[in-house]
């Protein structure tokens, strides 16, 4: 055992006793594995490290999909897949964990900085930049003689000393953003000016032919170059921004998708569920999580609907082929150049997939418009389209897990992983569970890099199989984000969801036996449920997480935003325009009152029938909006904010709902024929009733502030209806 420590060259003294010599020489094997065979720098093996955005769990051909990526599938099979890996609910806390191997309170991105509270900006873990002093995977990778290179979505700031190149990247080309348009520099989102691209720490113009996923890979083939210039091994990070929206794809990619989701989403996820199973990545019967309770029954959906959701889907898989594809070419290079053989590989996911729809929403349509998008059915995801897939699709990507992205549910936490590579097994799937901030201490590790201890713990022990295990049965590990937590120990999990379509109660899961998270063991089991939450008080306590403020969500300070946005955007024409309004109104009254001082009546015959025209406009739209909700109520259901099935979902909607305004419709069209305002007096109650609805789902949903506008509209309709009965009389019998 002494020579084969030697050969590994971990200098064990020939003094040494020989049992202590024994002893040492078996740690060395055990826990550096691969270490040992990378020490000298010429046998350091190159890295490359792709993170794909919005990826669910099934979204890769080797985890169950049908999609086609066949680049990521054939390093699957020469090398791990994990099955129990769990990022954060949410990009940019991910991406602090993924590049420090830290937990993200302690990088300092614990939340989204555009769904950070004001309450907690001026917290260290809530600054939305890397910590001062904080290192990552590549400045520790460039202290031992990496070439180090950046090409994608950073969402780590971008202030003075915050970019790439600020932190151990020797190139980079950078968006510091929650995402941003594929084809072209325009801003994807109200948030942003433009999408705010950086190339080595200064802004940056793309090119004309621009495709974000050619376009990274290309740059990063640069950057890499030819191996002939430098022996030193390189880091290369690759965070692309497929398939985060809005989803894009060159159409010779998308036409292969075309009739493959027209079955709906619920066939999708069953589909993706046998998937799972199939390639060996969860038991036969392991239980599918229930569907999130905003997706719609697809048949419930009007043509029109459906055929918008199966197009956007295809849009996004191909947009995930199409990253594959471009990543395919990088492959290809570092095998012409003789670099592939000495390159370690790793894929992975920075969260669940995105189960927002902006494109639903009324007033980001109107926002879209002005940006000059294109969004329907019909659009094939070129240049200048817009789409999105919506909670249904994330909900199929994430089976057989619950929920999706910003939810600490599996859906939006647990995600593939891929390791291939020198050294390492082939065609092995692991089951230990892992976390995102183990990548950064197992590539240290096997590049030889020292590092102090860090949060994460470094794979290789399961890798090599020298443990089934990266956490003991007894080790705590916890995760917060915007609010939702989670405390992983052994094989359970508890959780709790502060999001609009979760639930704050703490639950208590098997995540291995379960992965759906449909048994909630709380109950049954009290005396665990208690110790896992004072070992999540103590993890929260320890990195600094604050307390989420009183009906606060990630999503809903996201909307919020958003809306503030637009409407700043939209300021200068709505105050033109309501200045012209309040001119118009004022002449017509000043006009209105000379007309009726001088011919009295005639002016109020007129008055009558003017009202009872606008009456009966009234009542037509009313009927109108009846019929849309009947033929397109999920469209409604998403916009008050209700499940699309259930109690208070589709079936209520149609019969409550749909009657009010049916009802309500019919009353104006009477008042108006009859000229008579006593019918008038159903349908402004029924009105009111409806208003008041969407005040109580403004204040309580998530996504209420989308409200605003159809508020404003049923307003307008009640003010109406009261000048009419201002000027209309009741018909003596």
């Amino acid at each position: 055992m002494s020579r084969r420590g030697e050969a590994m060259g971990q200098g064990i003294s020939r003094r040494l006793t020989s049992l202590a010599c024994g002893l040492l020489a078996l740690v060395a094997t055990g826990l550096l594995g691969l270490t040992g065979q990378a020490q000298a720098a010429s046998e350091r093996p190159n890295i490359v490290l792709i993170l794909v955005d919005d990826a669910g769990y099934t979204d890769f051909g080797a985890y169950g999909s049908e999609i086609a990526t066949p680049t990521i599938d054939a390093l699957a099979a020469r090398g791990a897949r994990f099955s129990n890996f769990h990022a954060t609910p949410m990009c940019a806390p991910s991406r602090a964990m993924l590049m420090t191997g830290l937990d993200s309170h302690t990088a300092g991105v614990a939340n989204l900085p555009e769904s950070t509270p004001r309450a907690h900006r001026d917290l260290p873990a809530y600054q939305g930049r890397l910590a001062q002093g904080v290192e990552t995977v590549a400045t520790r990778l460039k202290r031992v003689g990496y070439r180090t290179y950046m090409a994608g979505k950073w969402h780590l700031g971008h202030a003075p000393g915050d970019l790439p190149d600020a932190h151990g990247f020797d190139r980079s080309f950078a968006l510091d953003a929650t995402g941003g348009d594929n084809w072209d520099e325009r801003s994807y989102f109200p948030l942003y000016a433009k999408s705010p691209w950086f190339e080595d720490g200064k802004p940056a113009t793309l090119p004309k032919d621009f495709y974000s996923s050619e376009f990274l890979v290309d740059q990063m083939i640069g950057y890499i170059g030819d191996g002939s210039g430098d022996a030193s091994p390189f880091f290369a990070y690759l965070p692309f921004l497929a398939i985060h929206i809005p989803v894009q794809a060159p159409e010779a990619f998308v036409r292969k998708y075309e009739a493959t989701y027209r079955d709906g989403w619920a066939a999708q996820r069953e589909r993706r569920r046998q998937g799972a199973v199939r390639t060996g990545l969860i038991a036969a019967d392991a239980p599918m999580g229930p569907p999130p309770r905003n997706v719609a029954e697809w048949n419930a959906l009007s043509p029109e609907a459906q055929a918008l959701a199966a197009r956007s889907m295809a849009i996004n898989a191909a947009m995930l082929e199409a990253m594959d594809h471009h990543f395919g070419r990088l492959v290809d290079h570092l095998r012409a150049t003789g670099q592939y053989d000495n390159t370690l590989f790793v894929v992975l996911s920075d969260n669940g997939p995105e189960a927002g729809d902006p494109v639903a929403e009324p007033l980001f349509r109107l926002w879209l418009r002005r940006q000059g998008y294109e969004y329907g059915a019909d659009i094939r995801g070129g240049p200048g389209t817009y789409a999105a897939i919506g909670p249904g699709w994330a909900s199929a990507a994430a089976a057989p897990g619950a929920l999706y992205k910003f939810y600490t549910g599996e859906g939006g936490l647990r995600v593939p992983l891929i390791m291939a590579g020198p050294g390492l097994p082939r065609g092995q799937t692991v089951r230990a569970f892992s976390i995102i901030s183990d990548i950064a201490p197992t590539l240290l590790e096997i590049a030889g890099a020292e590092h102090p201890p860090l949060h994460g713990r470094s794979l290789l022990p399961v890798l090599n199989g020298q443990t089934d295990r990266v956490y003991g049965p007894d080790d705590p590990v916890g995760l917060e984000a915007a609010g939702d937590g989670a405390l992983f120990r052994g094989d359970y999990k508890l959780t709790r969801n502060a999001g609009a379509w979760g639930d704050p109660a703490w639950r208590l899961y098997d995540i291995v036996r379960d992965p759906g998270e449909t048994t909630d063991l709380a109950r049954a089991q009290p005396e665990r449920v208690a110790a896992m939450l004072a070992d999540y008080q103590a993890y929260a306590t320890a990195v600094g997480a604050a307390e989420i403020p009183e009906g606060f969500s990630a999503d809903r300070q996201i909307a919020l935003n958003l809306a503030a946005h637009i409407l700043a955007d939209l300021r200068a024409p709505l105050m033109l325009g309501l200045g012209v309004l309040v001119l118009m109104v004022g002449l017509a009254v000043f006009g209105w009152r000379r007309f009726a001082r001088n011919r009295p009546e005639r002016a109020a015959r007129l008055g009558r029938g003017i009202a009872r025209g606008l009456v009966g406009l009234v009542g037509l739209l009313m009927v109108a909006i009846t019929l849309r909700i009947w033929t397109q109520p999920q469209m409604f259901a998403a916009t008050l904010g209700l499940a699309a099935d259930g109690p208070v979902g589709v079936a209520s909607l149609r019969a409550d709902l749909g009657g009010f305004f049916g009802a309500g419709g019919l009353f104006a069209i009477l008042a108006a024929l009859r000229s008579d305002r006593r019918w008038l007096g159903p349908a402004l109650i029924l009105l009111g009733l409806a208003l008041t609805g969407r005040v109580i789902s403004l204040i309580a949903s998530g996504g209420g502030v989308m409200q605003i506008p159809p508020m404003i509209v049923e307003a307008v309709l009640i003010a109406i209806l009261a000048f009419g009965w201002r000027i209309l009389r009741p018909k003596l019998a």
